[in-house]
């Protein structure tokens, strides 16, 4: 898989190099089933058109641009991350797009022209509400009228579990009130974490959200090996601890399980 950093002096220098694509188009942050839908989707139409598969996603998230800065977003994974899983997925290209305010104030039609067209889309496929352009004024119902009837459109339903909307939004939400067993029927796997572990305190790596805070069953690993633990969110929401000693120096994951829970004391009067 090739990944591509786009920004806006280096579009036509793409655009020359781009071969006849489908494409998947969503910031995918988490990779979550709502996410494997589109990509997925779009897998199937690469095969039927016997072109290759792409990817677009944005960066850093169009909500921490438009509110400059006001608007904090807990990423759930970093681009790494979501390169590896994409790979794995079959995906051919990865176009990862500056999102500034530049991008932000670009009209549909010109986004439909410069990044789909130019790139050589001839379908896309995203989610029902993906949005694109100056203020979201795009959607998917006039992607194919603003490619100039170029490209062909796949919309993919709504993902939902028990009525509720798969989001990363919903993910980050129980993320931090601390329902990480809830995670696995949302991401499909348990929600993990990259640190690095110096022998007295864990580091956590940048774009990842812990837990709120709170008690938590974990597995932690490494190449080595694994081992079962509780470790500790402080109220500061950043500092990690383990009671037990950890057999592992260096990079670790965090695999959260399960929150613990004290059980409430019966006061007898």
């Amino acid at each position: 898989m090739e990944t591509i950093r786009l920004n806006r002096s280096n579009l036509a220098e793409w655009q020359k190099k781009a071969r006849p694509n489908v494409m998947a188009l969503g910031c995918f942050d988490g990779l979550h089933h709502g996410h494997c839908a589109v990509i997925n989707t779009a897998f199937q139409k690469a095969n039927e058109k016997q072109v290759p598969l792409a990817v677009m996603s944005f960066f850093p998230h169009p909500k921490t641009v438009i509110s400059n800065g006001k608007i904090h977003v807990h990423y759930l994974m970093p681009l790494a991350e979501k390169e590896a899983k994409l790979r794995k997925m079959g995906v051919d290209t990865f176009y990862i797009v500056e999102f500034d305010k530049g991008f932000a104030g670009v009209a549909p039609e010109q986004f439909a022209a410069q990044y789909l067209n130019g790139l050589g889309v001839v379908h896309a496929v995203a989610g029902f509400d993906f949005s694109y352009g100056a203020r979201g004024a795009g959607n998917m119902d006039r992607l194919k009228s603003d490619s100039g009837g170029r490209i062909d459109v796949t919309k993919v339903a709504k993902v939902e579990l028990r009525g509720e909307k798969i989001s990363s939004s919903c993910i980050r939400e129980r993320l931090l009130n601390g329902k990480v067993a809830e995670l696995p029927d949302l991401l499909g796997q348990f929600y993990e974490t990259q640190c690095e572990w110096n022998g007295d305190r864990f580091i956590l790596y940048p774009y990842y959200t812990l837990p709120g805070p709170g008690r938590y069953r974990v597995t932690l690993k490494n190449l080595s090996g694994s081992v079962q633990t509780e470790v500790s969110v402080l109220n500061d929401g950043t500092t990690l601890q383990c009671t037990d000693e950890i057999p592992f120096i260096g990079k670790l994951s965090i695999v959260w399980k399960k929150q613990i829970v004290e059980a409430r004391k019966l006061r007898i009067s």
